[in-house]
C-alpha cells in the first residue's frame, strides 16, 4: 500500500512530502487511516539526530488515532471502522515474561518502535504517524472507548500513558503528596491524572510565570526550584515526584523534597545525570528511578479513565504542512501544551 507521508530526509532540512510504501497485510495486521497524529518532543530529536540513531528517511509520529480499514484473516477482536490509538510500540516477541506480564516496552528480545525501529519480519525501517495510514499487528492497535474525543486523544498514547504509568505503579491517590517537575507536555498531563487520581499536587518549576496555568489545571501548590528560601521550607514534603524535565539536570534539589520512603521517578529525560550524594537516598530510604511509557494494557486502562473522567491534553491542532513551525515553537516552550495534526490537511498537499 502506496500512502502519503511528511519525512525528515536528513538531519538538517525540513520535513516534507514523501510517498512510502506499508506492508501488505499479515494475518494479524489491521490496516488504518489517520486521522490525527499528537507531535512529541521526541520526535523533534529524532528527526534532528540528537540522538544519533536516525534512520533516514524518517517518518515520525507515535502519538496515533485513527479507524481501521481493512483486518487480516486472524484478526479477532477489532473490525473495519473501528477507533483505534497506536503509541510508541508497534510489535513485541509477545513471547517472553515482560510480553506475558503486558510490559511490552521492554519485551526481552527488543520492542519494536512505531518509527526508526525495525520490523521483526522483514527487517525494514518503521515509519511512524505523520502520513494518511499505516497496517500495525492487531496486539498494538488499542481499541478506543466510544466516549474519547478523538480529536484530543492522541497524546495520550505517550504524554499520557508516560505519566499514568508511573502513577498507577506506584499507588498514587488519596493521601499522596506527588510533585511534578516542569510544565510541559509530560507535566501538564501528570498534574491533570494526578489530581483526578485524588492526589495533592505540587508542581515544581523554575518559572514563577507559570503558577497560574499550574494552578487551572488543577495543582493545588507551586513550587519555584529558584526560590532558595521556598525550597527549603518544602524539604520533606512530598511522596512521589515525577521529574518531566527533558533535559539533563541536578536532581539533587528535588530528591531533597521527599519525604522518608520517598521516590523520584524519572520520566523525561534520556541523558546522563550529573551525579547524586548516596547520603541524600540512604538518609530517609529515598529512591530514584525511572518509567518508560507503558504496556498495551495500562494504555488502554488509561485511555478508558480519561474517557470516563473527561480528561485530556491541552491542545493545538495544525495542519500537517505547519509541521516545522510547530517544531521551532516547541524548542522555544511555545505550545500549551501538545500540538496534535489532523491529518485531513493531507488531502492539500495530495491535491
Amino acid at each position: 500500500m502506496r500512502t502519503l507521508a511528511y519525512a525528515a530526509l536528513s538531519a538538517g532540512t525540513p520535513l516534507q512530502p514523501l510517498a512510502i510504501d506499508r506492508r501488505a497485510l499479515r494475518a494479524d495486521d489491521v490496516a488504518i487511516d489517520i486521522l490525527y497524529c499528537g507531535v512529541c518532543h521526541s520526535d523533534l530529536h529524532q528527526a534532528r539526530n540528537d540522538w544519533g540513531s536516525a534512520r533516514y528517511p524518517m517518518v515520525p509520529g507515535h502519538e496515533i488515532i485513527g479507524r481501521v480499514s481493512a483486518v487480516g484473516p486472524a484478526v479477532k477482536g477489532l473490525k473495519v471502522g473501528d477507533a483505534v490509538g497506536v503509541g510508541c510500540m508497534v510489535d513485541s516477541c509477545q513471547d517472553c515474561d515482560q510480553c506475558h506480564h503486558g510490559e511490552e516496552q521492554f519485551c526481552r528480545h527488543g520492542v519494536t518502535m512505531t518509527y526508526n525501529g525495525r520490523d521483526r519480519v522483514s527487517g525494514e525501517i518503521t515509519q511512524g504517524g505523520y502520513s494518511r495510514a499505516m497496517v500495525v499487528r492487531e496486539a498494538f492497535a488499542i481499541a478506543l472507548p466510544p466516549a474519547l474525543d478523538l480529536a484530543r486523544a492522541a497524546p495520550l498514547l505517550c504524554a499520557g500513558i508516560t505519566s499514568w504509568s508511573p502513577l498507577r505503579r506506584h499507588g498514587a491517590g488519596p493521601g499522596t503528596r506527588l510533585g511534578v517537575i516542569g510544565l510541559g507536555g509530560l507535566g501538564h498531563m501528570a498534574v491533570k491524572l494526578g489530581v483526578a487520581l485524588g492526589c495533592e499536587v505540587t508542581l515544581v518549576t523554575g518559572s514563577a510565570g507559570k503558577a497560574e496555568d499550574a494552578r487551572a489545571l488543577g495543582a493545588h501548590h507551586v513550587l519555584v526550584s529558584r526560590d532558595a528560601e521556598a525550597m527549603k521550607a518544602a524539604t520533606a514534603s512530598l511522596d512521589l515526584i515525577l521529574d518531566t524535565v527533558p533535559v539533563s539536570h541536578d536532581l539533587k534539589p528535588y530528591v531533597k523534597l521527599l519525604d522518608v520512603g520517598g521516590r523520584l521517578v524519572i520520566v523525561g529525560a534520556l541523558e546522563e545525570m550529573p551525579p547524586l550524594d548516596a547520603g541524600l537516598l540512604v538518609r530517609g530510604r529515598k529512591q530514584v528511578g525511572g518509567s518508560l511509557i507503558g504496556g498495551i494494557a495500562e494504555t488502554a486502562e488509561l485511555l478508558a479513565f480519561c474517557a470516563e473522567n473527561g480528561i485530556y491534553p491541552d491542545c493545538e491542532q495544525i495542519r500537517m504542512q505547519d509541521i516545522d513551525a510547530a517544531f521551532e515553537r516547541m524548542e522555544r516552550a511555545d505550545v500549551k501544551y501538545r500540538f496534535v495534526i489532523d491529518m485531513r490537511s493531507l488531502q492539500e498537499t495530495a491535491g
